[in-house]
This record gives C-alpha cells, structure tokens and sequence, in this order.
C-alpha cells in the first residue's frame, strides 16, 4: 500500500473517530472546548476549577440523582456524581444530560475512569491524541479500553472506541 493510500486510510480513521464523538447529545459537550481551544481551557491547571459549579450545587444534584434512583442517602456514599463527558475532556460543566451516578468502586467504578481521564487529559494536552478521540474513548467502552493505556501509553492504534478490545481481539 503506497503512502497515500495510507493517509488517506489513517484520515478517515480520525475522521470516524472525530464523528463517534459528534454524533453523542451535544448537551454532553462545552462548546467553549475545541481542539483550537485546548490550550486555554482544559489543558489550563485551574480550568475546572474555573467552570465547575460549586461543591454545595453538586451536592444537591447527587442527591437528586440518588431520590430519582430510589437509592438511600447512607447508601449514596458507595456512588460518585459522573459526569458523561468529564469537564477535563470538553463535558459540560453544568448540563443536566452529563450527569450520572457511577459506583466508586469496580472495573465500572468512578476510581477507575478519574484515572482513565487525567491520563486522556494529558494525552490531549502533550499533542499526542485528538480530543476528539479522547472524548470518543470516554464515551465508548471506556472500561474496556482503561487496560490498554499504561501510565506512558496514549495509544490508541488498533482500540475500537466503542468496545474498546484491539484490532487483534476477537
């Protein structure tokens, strides 16, 4: 296969990529955040701080969350408040669609995507992924993808974004 043909392939890989991402509720997504913007908002160290609503504001919504899914406030204390699309990666800081509860524990657990999104983040931020392909990770199987990135890792060669297995899985 000559080198054109192989840009041309790898452009629309990235184009594919770019469109999974596109083509979730744009309630989910800060129309601020671009990947011309990068630099001046997530990549920024006191960006979500910045745009977050505040602590008591979050609570209230967790709670809300918890009474819909009749699950008990003692019992609330095993479930984070997620975000869909997490303010580090582009979500919308305030969107009601974004929100969700995520148990703190497990291979589903909010412990686990927090680290698979601060290493997206800075995946995104060092030029070495696309937002959107970041954006598209979390929005696809993202628990399924978290083995495949190492503490120095920001490949996603071969990683379908909806399942998150490698090109060579079955």
């Amino acid at each position: 296969m000559g080198r054109i043909s192989v840009a041309v392939l790898f452009g629309l890989f990235a184009a594919l990529r770019a469109e999974q991402a596109a083509a979730h509720d744009a309630t989910l997504f800060d129309g601020r955040v671009t990947q011309q913007s990068i630099g001046s908002t997530i990549c920024r160290p006191d960006y979500v701080d910045a745009v977050s609503p505040s602590i008591s504001v979050m609570m209230e919504r967790k709670a809300r969350l918890l009474a819909d899914l009749g699950i008990s406030t003692d019992a609330g204390v095993a479930y984070a408040l997620d975000r869909h699309v997490p303010v580090l990666l582009g979500g919308a800081p305030d969107s009601p669609a974004n929100f969700d509860l995520l148990p703190w524990a497990g291979n589903q657990g909010e412990r686990r995507k927090s680290r698979l999104v601060v290493r997206l983040k800075h995946c995104v931020c060092e030029g070495k992924m696309t937002l959107s392909d970041a954006q598209a990770t979390i929005l696809g199987n993202w628990s399924a993808a978290y083995p495949g990135f190492g503490q120095n890792s920001c490949n996603l060669n071969g990683v379908d974004v909806a399942t998150g297995s490698r090109d060579s899985e079955p």
